[in-house]
């Protein structure tokens, strides 16, 4: 696949943006992996950046070893240490990746993406929940059930779909139609319905028991059918819905290895 040519202002950014993730001798290196001409007699490392791809775009007319690059520097190894740096240069280079159509997630890789065609369209993409939850690589199942909560960063709403979505997949492996605390109860009692793990030594038990817990304390700050206090009224904040989607995906990534070991 031939992929389109940035504008000069957008390399610009790009290089600036990615001069900041390497040293001077890793950049001499990655330039030369990728077969990008490096200017080394320029005095800073994003003006040898921009420079290279100036030069590579304009010989071939794509932005193709410019890709590349760009999945050389942001090598998800090289973050292992700092996650939370690394989720925000993946948004600001996936902003300006947009406008040509494309974006770079947590896996390091490069997808194919809607373009944006304003500045908006590009700041939006790169703060919307879906995406920063995309890029913490969270389960599948949280996209099911609150996406259009996600797209419109609606923290309260995408929070309580989620754990709605949760105890519906409950439901469904344990075969059972109740619904808050009295199914946690039911699934994962003392004689549980579904087990996470081989449920024989007491630390398994235990770590049964606190997964219990945990869905119970999900499901008391979440799925009380009986407050009916509007969404105002509950101050979550970005951070807040990040972190409880966290933990209603890990719910479901331990669900996805659960056995059915009594029937109802």
């Amino acid at each position: 696949m031939i992929a389109p040519c940035f504008s000069r202002g957008q390399l610009e950014q790009l290089a600036k943006l990615l001069g900041e993730e390497v040293t001077g001798s890793q950049l001499s290196l990655m330039l030369e992996q990728v077969s990008l001409i490096d200017q080394i007699e320029l005095s800073t490392k994003w003006r040898r950046i921009y420079k290279a791809f100036v030069i590579y775009q304009n010989n071939k007319n794509c932005s193709n070893q410019i890709m590349n690059f760009i999945k050389l520097v942001l090598e998800p190894a090289s973050y292992v240490a700092n996650s939370s740096h690394y989720h925000d240069v993946l948004n600001n280079v996936s902003a300006i990746l947009s406008f040509v159509g494309f974006e770079i997630r947590e896996d390091g890789r490069i997808y194919e993406c809607l373009r944006s065609k304003t500045v908006t369209d590009a700041e939006q993409r790169a703060k919307t929940l879906k995406k920063q939850l995309e890029h913490r690589g969270s389960h599948k199942e949280i996209f099911k059930y609150c996406l259009p909560e996600l797209l419109t960063n609606n923290y309260f709403h995408s929070v309580f779909e989620a754990n709605k979505g949760l105890f519906q997949r409950i439901r469904d492996l344990s075969g059972l139609t109740t619904d808050g605390v009295a199914l946690i109860e039911q699934v994962f009692s003392t004689t549980p319905i579904l087990i996470i793990n081989n449920y024989t030594s007491k630390s398994e038990k235990d770590e049964h028991k606190g997964f219990c817990n945990l869905l119970k304390g999900l499901c008391g700050m979440f799925r009380n059918t009986e407050a009916h206090e509007p969404k105002y009224s509950w101050n979550i904040t970005e951070q807040d819905a990040l972190e409880i989607l966290g933990l209603v995906s890990y719910c479901h990534r331990r669900l996805d290895n659960a056995q059915q070991i009594r029937m109802v």
